[in-house]
């Protein structure tokens, strides 16, 4: 009776007798963000603004208000492929040679403009939120929160808890069909490269699994257990297996414009829910060049 919109509210029913904030923040919501819907008045009991922190009945509906918010960028439009949406979160299979996000708050072109684009075509009036972001020449799973509670669940679980997978296309045939590589992770000297160094390197966990041969080339498919910057990239070179295509770690190839990496499959809650989703996204056409990919569905057997 109640509850308001599930866009622009974040509803709880409560379960227990306590305190608003304390159960809010029971819930999963950040301190910052309660302290701040205190301040701007943005927490209801039962339908009606509240400014005192009162004490909850069983099966009241404590309310939440997420704010409009002006375009965190320029907005431009472009059809995208929308893996999942629900009022908290849009995953997106980015494809390649495309930036996720710059610094700079007049960029173009990058997949931030085409969210918001997107945003603006269905009336939601929210900054974009990323989780993740990809390299531009790796294609993928690509993370936008719409709000700021979805942005704190998701990031607080993101390295630790949630499960994300690539397929990458490799130089050779694996010798171990399967592994763990643990080698640690630095910056090297030029400040650009990433390098495995026992001595001063950041722990570094990926876990690999070759799907398929073809010709002297391996289809992998990679898990992260940490989250370093080009680790997948780093450790498959440090095996002696450069990416296809791969010309900081490899070498260029004829066969593809770019590294030839997917970001293929992430597990993670739904932050609103205990509830566990899987998210794939189909393989991009420049893969074509590894053929066994395509004699099967786009999706790949975990």
């Amino acid at each position: 009776m109640y509850r308001l919109n599930s866009k622009d509210f974040l509803n709880f029913r409560a379960s227990e007798k306590m305190k608003v904030n304390d159960y809010l923040k029971k819930r999963g919501v950040s301190s910052r963000l309660i302290r701040k819907s205190v301040k701007d008045g943005n927490i209801y009991l039962n339908g009606k603004l509240i400014r005192k922190n009162k004490k909850l009945k069983i099966n009241d509906i404590i309310s939440l208000k997420f704010e409009d918010e002006e375009p965190n960028g320029k907005v431009q439009k472009r059809p995208l492929d929308i893996l999942y949406e629900d009022d908290d979160l849009l995953v997106i299979n980015k494809e390649p040679l495309m930036v996720t996000h710059t610094a700079k708050d007049d960029s173009q072109g990058t997949l931030l403009n085409y969210i918001l684009g997107y945003f603006e075509e269905n009336n939601i009036k929210r900054k974009v939120r990323f989780i993740n972001r990809l390299d531009r020449d790796t294609s993928g799973i690509v993370l936008a929160c719409k709000n700021p509670f979805a942005q704190d669940k998701i990031s607080s679980e993101f390295r630790d808890k949630v499960e994300k997978k690539y397929l990458a296309i490799c130089q050779g045939i694996f010798e171990d069909k399967e592994g763990i590589i643990d080698a640690p992770i630095a910056t090297s000297e030029d400040g650009i490269r990433r390098e495995v160094n026992y001595v001063i390197g950041k722990k570094s966990i990926t876990s690999y699994k070759v799907l398929e041969e073809y010709e002297n080339m391996s289809l992998v498919m990679l898990t992260l257990h940490t989250g370093r910057t080009h680790q997948i990239r780093v450790h498959l070179s440090h095996l002696g297996h450069p990416i296809i295509g791969d010309s900081l770690y490899g070498e260029k190839s004829d066969f593809i414009s770019r590294q030839a990496l997917h970001s293929y499959s992430i597990k993670l809650k739904l932050p609103r829910k205990d509830e566990e989703i899987e998210i794939l996204a189909n393989l991009p056409e420049d893969f074509h060049f590894f053929p066994t990919l395509y004699w099967k569905s786009d999706f790949i057997e975990l």
